[in-house]
């Protein structure tokens, strides 16, 4: 099987997949409340050499077990990728190394293995919820690397992932793809942010189309605004003005600068105001906290 078939197949199973478990296509997809609607027991612990495993039925589950050193974004891929395995019916599948082409050789993917990471993509990035990023960031196509990032940030996906999915809906020719696979996060982070971004931290852009939206973060992470003029109204206390790096000056309070850093402190959600010079009502958002998930799922927060 080859990648274009795997894609064909993953996407129709994705759509069913939806509608089964009643996701919403139109934005952020809920991997984990799918796992819990599909009867699929969900665990995470860390492993050192482990992506994550599927447990088919006959095998004591159905179950999916997660790497808890992963990132977010990494384990929600993971999590999307065992769901696939489930929904076509495969196997147990173990994802025995973290660098799959020293795995499987050359780098070549199983049948199995394809369908499963295929769609993962249809499943985290479905066609309307990739127009709704793209309206969002005030696009009707991405027109720059940045533009990926961005709806990777809203989508709770990878950066590379995303570039390579907006190929897959033709939203970006081939040469596109490959000169913005070239292109670092880390290089985008730092122009979005005016300054590098401390380690695996993330860059949310925030500006007018943002209104009424919910921010998905995790600790380290910037909150950025990306209007001239425009300062936090209000920021929930568990966010803070990010380090000074050397050579920077210092942003001052919080709520009175355009940038913010998520702290560990921060559970839940929380609401934030911005004020922005011209515009006549505050603009409001929520910030969520998505943090990497650990033991049973049953304890996950919502």
């Amino acid at each position: 099987m080859n990648w274009d078939v795997a894609h064909k197949v993953a996407a129709m199973e994705a759509v069913k997949a939806h509608r089964d478990l009643a996701i919403d296509r139109n934005g952020y997809v809920d991997v984990y409340g799918a796992l819990q609607r599909a009867d699929v027991v969900g665990m995470a612990r860390p492993m050192p050499r482990l992506f994550g495993v599927y447990a088919a039925p006959r095998d004591n589950g159905p179950a999916v077990l997660l790497n808890a050193n992963l990132d977010i974004v990494a384990q929600r891929h993971t999590a999307a990728h065992e769901l696939g395995h489930h929904r076509a019916g495969h196997g147990t599948a173990l994802d025995e190394e973290l660098d799959r082409a020293r795995t499987w050789g050359d780098g070549s993917w199983p049948d199995e293995e394809k369908v499963a990471e295929a769609f993962a993509a249809w499943f985290l990035m479905p066609p309307p919820a990739v127009q709704t990023a793209l309206a969002q960031i005030g696009v009707r196509r991405p027109l720059v690397p940045e533009h990926a990032y961005r709806i990777a940030r809203i989508l709770g996906t990878s950066y590379a992932g995303t570039v390579n999915h907006l190929h897959r809906l033709r939203l970006l020719s081939r040469v596109q793809k490959t000169e913005w696979l070239r292109v670092k996060p880390a290089s985008i982070k730092a122009d979005l942010a005016g300054g590098p971004a401390p380690g695996k931290a993330h860059v949310h852009l925030i500006t007018t189309s943002a209104h009424g939206s919910t921010v998905r973060v995790d600790a380290s992470d910037l909150v950025v605004l990306g209007n001239t003029g425009a300062k936090f109204e209000s920021l929930p206390s568990a966010l803070q003005v990010p380090e000074e790096a050397p050579g920077q000056l210092s942003l001052g309070d919080a709520s009175a600068s355009g940038s913010a850093e998520v702290t560990d402190s921060f559970i839940g959600t929380a609401s934030a105001t911005v004020y922005i010079p011209g515009v006549a009502e505050l603009l409001a958002f929520t910030l969520e906290r998505q943090a990497p998930r650990v033991g049973v799922q049953s304890l996950w927060p919502a």
